[in-house]
């Protein structure tokens, strides 16, 4: 498929991602903008802008285009925020992040693909700073985030992220067993007292894969 064709059926997709109820005219300019084929298997690249998963090695996913637009939307990105992805895998999610223009910081816990999303990255001139290791930890060293994105699901909120947020900032994580999940959208926020709290609001039916790590599924 050219180029041409390409910007083509990424327009298409974008159309649809609107039609399913996708709203926030940012998140889906900055996907309008991310060349998605760039991000999957050469084998993969003419089903780029369907509207599925698809396999990118590793027994990961690049997630379903609705599924990264709506969990995007959620975070209510502001230019300059400071956000953490959690499971890079081929990078394009953080290609997004940086269209929306946040300063981002990716984890990824599989070498291979760490190694496949840097470069990938570094061609198409997106400046993300990178990590391979425990995503379920978080990265302290640049904490506290405006807005932490997880990209696989998780048994439970992770301690260690939900404290590397930031007052006011949003926490998104895919929470359930190791069929379906639950997408979770978590605010900190303090209360009248000054105590720390959250405010959680739940969407339903999502499958991601597992989230492996100390403070996540430990299958291996």
């Amino acid at each position: 498929m050219s180029d041409d064709n390409f910007l083509e059926v990424r327009k298409n997709l974008i159309n649809i991602l609107r039609n399913q109820g996708i709203n926030s005219e940012n998140v889906l300019d900055a996907m309008s903008r991310v060349k998605r084929e760039c991000f999957v298997d050469k084998s993969q690249r003419n089903y780029a802008y369907l509207n599925h998963p698809l396999p990118i090695g590793c027994n990961q996913t690049i997630s379903q285009p609705y599924t990264v637009a709506f969990m995007t939307q959620m975070l209510e990105i502001k230019k300059g925020d400071k956000a953490l992805e959690i499971g890079t895998g081929s990078g394009y999610q953080a290609a997004i992040l940086k269209e929306l223009g946040a300063e981002v910081f990716s984890v990824e816990r599989i070498e291979s693909l760490y190694k496949r999303a840097k470069k990938n990255l570094e061609e198409l001139n997106y400046s993300v700073t990178l990590k391979c290791g425990d995503g379920t930890l978080g990265w302290k060293e640049y904490a506290p985030f405006d807005a932490i994105l997880v990209t696989a699901g998780s048994p439970s909120i992770p301690d260690s992220l939900f404290e590397q947020l930031n007052i006011n900032g949003v926490l998104v994580i895919p929470v359930g067993n190791n069929y379906s999940q639950e997408i979770y959208r978590i605010l900190k926020y303090k209360d009248i007292n000054g105590n720390i709290s959250k405010d959680i609001m739940t969407f339903k039916e999502f499958v991601f894969v597992p989230l492996i790590g100390k403070e996540g599924w430990q299958f291996e």
